[in-house]
């Protein structure tokens, strides 16, 4: 079974324009932010270089059908999802330029970019074409598409001071925290392996072969680094706008 020619246009095409949304929100924030020059050309190029060779090598991976699931192989999808994933938060963990490129990024814009999770859309055309499980195109779809349009929206608010936009802003990360666990979840429980367990009348094969397969393993770390980025921003100035007043 493949997937219909859409799928392959509409995820390849909506990768290279996320990476670029990415990148130009990354040098916006810096500029405006008045890093010196050596530092921003310095973050900027590095940015430049790792986020599409990071595509670049999932893209290989999967035309390599290295995430292909199998009934009698140990699932391998794990590696593309978890590895990315677990970079990004020691990065984050221990890199003060991490920190200063999270301060300098918009709260705004690290939700909005995030509209891209509409794609989850395709999960749901897939279901009812009879090509995925409902177990996983229902929640994994129709979640992705609500945190993608709510994205914009919690966005705006945010930038326009709405009360309680804090608690607002927590929520829909933590919402898409967990449409992305359950999403993972299901994928592989419905995939081909020893470890499946639901759907052996219809198993999840698409999903871990290309180009659908590119969805969990470079959409979902990516929206997994978004989401604890905008978390970490949150706290930062929430503890800020605390010091001030206590001061």
């Amino acid at each position: 079974m493949s997937a219909p020619n859409y799928v392959t246009y509409t995820i390849l095409l909506s990768s290279i324009g996320i990476i670029a949304a990415v990148l130009a929100g990354m040098r916006v924030a810096v500029t405006r932010a008045g890093w010196k020059e050596a530092q921003r050309v310095a973050t900027l190029r590095t940015a430049a270089v790792l986020l599409p060779l990071w595509f670049v090598v999932a893209l290989a991976l999967s035309l390599a059908d290295a995430f292909r699931a199998a009934a009698d192989r140990i699932p391998t999808i794990e590696f593309g999802i978890f590895v990315p994933v677990a970079v990004g938060l020691l990065w984050m963990w221990r890199s003060e330029t991490a920190m200063r490129l999270i301060d300098a990024i918009p709260q705004s814009w690290l939700i909005g970019v995030q509209f891209y999770r509409v794609l989850g859309a395709i999960f749901l055309l897939l279901h009812a074409q009879g090509s995925l499980p409902s177990l996983f195109a229902l929640p994994a779809g129709g979640g992705d598409l609500v945190v993608g349009l709510l994205a914009p929206i919690v966005a705006v608010a945010y930038a326009r001071g709405v009360a309680g936009r804090e608690v607002l802003v927590g929520a829909w990360n933590i919402s898409g925290l967990l449409d992305l666990a359950v999403a993972v979840t299901t994928g592989f429980l419905t995939s081909p392996s020893p470890l499946q367990m639901y759907a052996f009348d219809a198993p999840n094969e698409l999903v871990t072969a290309y180009p659908l397969v590119l969805v969990p393993v470079f959409g979902v770390p990516l929206a997994v680094l978004l989401h604890v980025a905008s978390l970490i921003k949150l706290a930062r100035e929430t503890a800020h706008r605390k010091l001030l007043i206590s001061a």
